[in-house]
């Protein structure tokens, strides 16, 4: 099967850098019209132009939008729509931290991580499922987990609980969902050296312990979840729901 995404529009939450970035470059390979959504509209002029270079597709723009709240996510999918007629895809990548040990752990920083990386996580499921549903859309939602969606790890107790309720509300979503033809799955990354990971890789002998678990021997690069992206988006995956794929170099068979 060729697997192509020409015709269809991808929306990827946190595309202007990192691993959004490496995913917005996959689908914009495979021909698809990209949105590619945070914060700064500077960044994202930057980071479109720099995926249209790479690329050679000239269907990629980018959205300000600061999704915390339900108000802008449904203005960022009216915007969409009105551009591109549809959303076909989304990825789901918004991503914030707060490195703190339990006992320190303040609700304000509880509450910024679970906002982010779940409650809005949802709400934009839901929005664009929407749209899929009222248009009839066989659509792909593709959320993104990570290591601790299963790993318990140190000073970071609001991300693994998030993370860990990414997997299972893809899980219900997933069932739900289905009726209509819509697919939700989720991408695990395992460790990427990125912007929000810097703290950690700082710390050299926590760095060195990481790589010694990794079968292949090598950190992440964020063009290395491309591959998982554009088959979660693609038809290839049309039975394929309900799934994490774990994109992490062996990481987690160890």
């Amino acid at each position: 099967m060729e697997i192509s995404l020409t015709g269809k529009t991808a929306v990827l939450i946190g595309g202007s850098k990192g691993l959004g970035f490496g995913m917005a470059e996959g689908v914009a390979r495979a021909g698809a019209n990209v949105v590619i959504v945070s914060r700064h509209q500077d960044q994202l002029d930057e980071a479109a132009a720099k995926l249209r270079d790479k690329t050679s597709n000239e269907n990629i723009t980018g959205i300000a939008a600061d999704i915390t709240s339900i108000e802008n996510i449904n203005t960022l999918v009216e915007k969409v729509c009105e551009r591109y007629g549809q959303i076909d895809i989304l990825f789901n990548g918004a991503g914030v931290n707060r490195r703190f040990s339990a006992l320190e752990f303040t609700e304000a920083d509880w509450d910024a991580v679970q906002d982010t990386q779940l409650k809005y996580v949802f709400f934009m499921c839901q929005a664009v499922a929407r749209q899929m549903v009222e248009k009839g859309i066989k659509g792909k939602i593709i959320n993104i987990a990570s290591l601790t969606s299963q790993l318990g790890l140190p000073n970071m107790i609001s991300y693994c609980a998030a993370k860990g309720a990414v997997v299972q509300i893809t899980k219900a979503m997933a069932n739900e969902w289905a009726q209509y033809g819509i697919n939700v799955n989720a991408i695990g990354p395992g460790y990427y050296e990125t912007e929000m990971t810097a703290p950690l890789f700082r710390d050299e002998k926590r760095r060195a312990e990481l790589f010694a678990r990794i079968p292949q021997k090598r950190f992440g690069l964020p063009s290395d979840l491309a591959g998982a992206a554009v088959f979660l988006a693609s038809e290839a995956s049309d039975y394929v729901t309900g799934q994490v794929i774990y994109v992490d170099g062996g990481f987690l068979c160890c």
